[in-house]
């Protein structure tokens, strides 16, 4: 038996990181100033923040279950007996839902796991089960292997604006730092799929070495499993690239990667965003 692995765009999976592992990536959308296009195919997140800037109309879709059917038929045409369907919280997006329409036409079985993260947070969810199914295990226990190693994840980030967040209808409880929010910094975090306030701070630079200290926490809670982290930003490659020099200082043992966030995600956030995921290693 082998099991494919299917995502969306929101992952943020580059090549590299795949490298020759069974994964399909199929992308989301984002509309900018009516024109539609495909994350990560043929449009940029510099092209998203320099919308937002503008204040160019954006807003996000998830892709047509017939494009989830497509990479569950071009999984089994590749020799895949199965599908492990892994996407974006169903709390931030109905991506979800258009897989597990697509589930119930499929050539092969897939078992749709929402992964109540997003970013490398669910990546390395799929690289874990990924890696699972080259070794052999059954679609069964790659699902359970994505959904332990994203359960285990860890997310905060800071936003320089919870304008994006409040336009696109995802901040969740976190409007709760509404009002206040010129005067203050926030520190979100994400649980159990939601985007949920947690500190709140004056300055962007003190957010950011929250930030540092909030990962580096993360990352030693996770004992001797080991982690790996990944710095995602938008538009703020210099103050992700600081802050990756000092995780990696401070966790000698962890990888620490960055990465940039795509258009789906950046379009909620806004520029200025920098974001951390702490991901344990999974256990045998």
């Amino acid at each position: 038996m082998s099991t494919a692995l299917v995502t969306d765009s929101t992952a943020y999976l580059s090549a590299e990181a795949t490298g020759d592992l069974d994964i399909r990536v199929v992308p989301l959308h984002v509309v900018v100033g009516g024109q539609e296009h495909r994350e990560g195919v043929d449009i940029t997140p510099d092209e998203v923040a320099a919308a937002l800037r503008s204040f160019t109309p954006v807003s996000t879709s998830r892709p047509a279950p017939a494009a989830f059917l497509e990479a569950y038929d071009a999984a089994a045409r590749g020799g895949a007996d199965a599908v492990v369907s892994v996407h974006i919280s169903a709390e931030l997006s109905s991506t979800v839902g258009g897989a597990e329409l697509a589930a119930e036409q499929a050539s092969v079985p897939v078992t749709v796991v929402d992964s109540r993260a997003l970013g490398m947070a669910m990546g390395h969810a799929v690289l874990a089960g990924a890696r699972a199914a080259a070794a052999g295990a059954s679609a069964e226990q790659v699902a359970e292997v994505v959904r332990r190693t994203s359960d285990a994840a860890s997310v905060v980030f800071y936003v320089d604006t919870l304008e994006y967040l409040r336009r696109g209808g995802r901040i969740g409880r976190a409007g709760a730092l509404l009002g206040s929010a010129l005067a203050i910094k926030p520190i979100l975090g994400l649980r159990d799929g939601h985007i949920v306030p947690l500190e709140r701070v004056r300055t962007a630079s003190r957010a950011i070495a929250r930030l540092e200290e909030l990962a580096v926490e993360a990352a030693e809670a996770a004992g001797d499993a080991g982690v790996d982290v990944a710095v995602h930003h938008l538009d703020s490659a210099e103050r992700a690239a600081r802050l990756v020099e000092r995780l990696t200082s401070r966790l000698p043992d962890a990888s620490v990667i960055t990465v940039e966030l795509g258009a789906v995600v950046g379009a909620h956030v806004g520029p200025g965003t920098l974001a951390v995921a702490v991901v344990p290693r999974p256990g045998d």
